[in-house]
């Protein structure tokens, strides 16, 4: 008795939408080869159906097709690095339509990256692609999403990893914006306390905050950890 193979997930236009996307990543060189070749077959449909539409799916009515996880957010990250680089480097007149389609994939992972993530550090890479571009409302889009959306933690993981201090202001504003018991959770973690007593000094004096006020003159009265 033959078993029947498994039906495809995949639409007819979905596939070909897939393979078209396929062809042009062959002509943008080894690099951005290899980690095409290395994405999971969702994520070549996440990206190739939004460059499709113009717009990945809202994250809550995505199909099982175009799952949206942790794991894609590292993928479309490392394709995103790998475009860029392709899209800025020196090439000859006849490569300008590959440039074009590098600088047209990149920006495609990019919209998918800043309508999905909650990572610190497809944040800064996003931040820091705007401000090399000198992009300042995408910047400023992006600081709406930062409160929007990520945890404290995570905000918190921005200002610990940028070197970039306009990544970090805006980590730290958005840190002070949070009500004083969401910042009051970091001081317990060694990683955030010091970035969390910053944040409390910014919301008192900046935001004129009493209850930010008090806690940090509660802190200042407890004794040091291990002190008699």
């Amino acid at each position: 008795m033959h078993r029947r193979a498994p039906l495809s997930l995949d639409k007819p236009e979905t596939r070909l939408q897939t393979e078209f996307v396929d062809m042009q990543i062959k002509d943008l060189g080894p690099q951005v080869e290899r980690v095409w070749d290395d994405l999971r077959p969702t994520t070549k449909r996440l990206l190739a159906g939004a460059l499709k539409t113009g717009s990945p799916p809202p994250l809550q009515s995505q199909p099982p097709r175009f799952h949206y996880d942790a794991h894609a957010d590292w993928e479309l990250s490392r394709l995103l690095a790998a475009l860029d680089e392709r899209s800025k480097s020196k090439i000859d007149t006849s490569d300008a339509p590959e440039k074009r389609d590098a600088a047209k994939l990149a920006e495609t992972c990019a919209s998918i990256l800043e309508d999905q993530s909650g990572s610190a550090e497809v944040f800064i890479q996003l931040a820091t692609r705007s401000i090399e571009q000198a992009n300042y409302d995408r910047l400023e889009k992006l600081a709406d999403i930062l409160f929007e959306r990520f945890s404290p933690a995570e905000i918190a993981e921005v200002v610990r990893q940028t070197e970039l201090p306009q990544i970090r202001a805006i980590a730290f504003e958005t840190l002070a914006m949070l009500p004083v018991e969401l910042i009051a959770q970091l001081l317990d973690d060694s990683l955030y306390a010091d970035i969390a007593v910053s944040s409390l000094e910014q919301k008192a004096f900046e935001f004129d905050s009493e209850e930010a006020r008090d806690l940090l003159e509660r802190l200042e009265s407890e004794p040091p950890a291990g002190g008699n």
